[in-house]
């Protein structure tokens, strides 16, 4: 009987983390207006790259990774910059929009490489 009590507070407890706890919103460039508190911006970076990542902050604009929309967020970082940024490179900084500029939390900066999640050429996907 026990068991089974523990085991009901533990799924509620998931449940809830699920549901409510540790989840952060993704949203697009072309999405971000108007949103308010922390959110993670997903986005390819356009140039240029200016700034000290560590000093003033690393100054870019994100635009969204389909290039449906023309819409480019510009981005202030502070804080540790992955070997693999560049422009052109796909991002996810979470961080909270202020005015017309999202600020990157410090250290929350992760790039990835499209080429290594898209399959190789003359591979079938089925």
């Amino acid at each position: 009987m026990i068991a089974l009590s523990v085991a009901a507070a533990l799924a509620v407890f998931i449940l809830y983390t699920a549901v409510v706890g540790g989840a952060t919103t993704q949203l697009s460039p072309s999405k971000l207006a108007g949103h308010t508190g922390h959110v993670a911006l997903v986005g390819t970076v356009v140039g240029p790259v200016t700034g000290d990542a560590h000093g003033a902050g690393l100054r870019f604009r994100v635009k969204d990774v389909t290039g449906a929309s023309k819409v480019t967020v510009p981005i202030v970082y502070r804080g540790s910059v992955p070997d693999l940024f560049k422009v052109g490179r796909h991002i996810v900084l979470t961080g909270k929009l202020q005015g017309a500029t999202f600020v990157g939390d410090n250290d929350s900066l992760v790039t990835k490489c499209p080429s290594k999640y898209a399959p190789a050429k003359g591979s079938s996907s089925s």
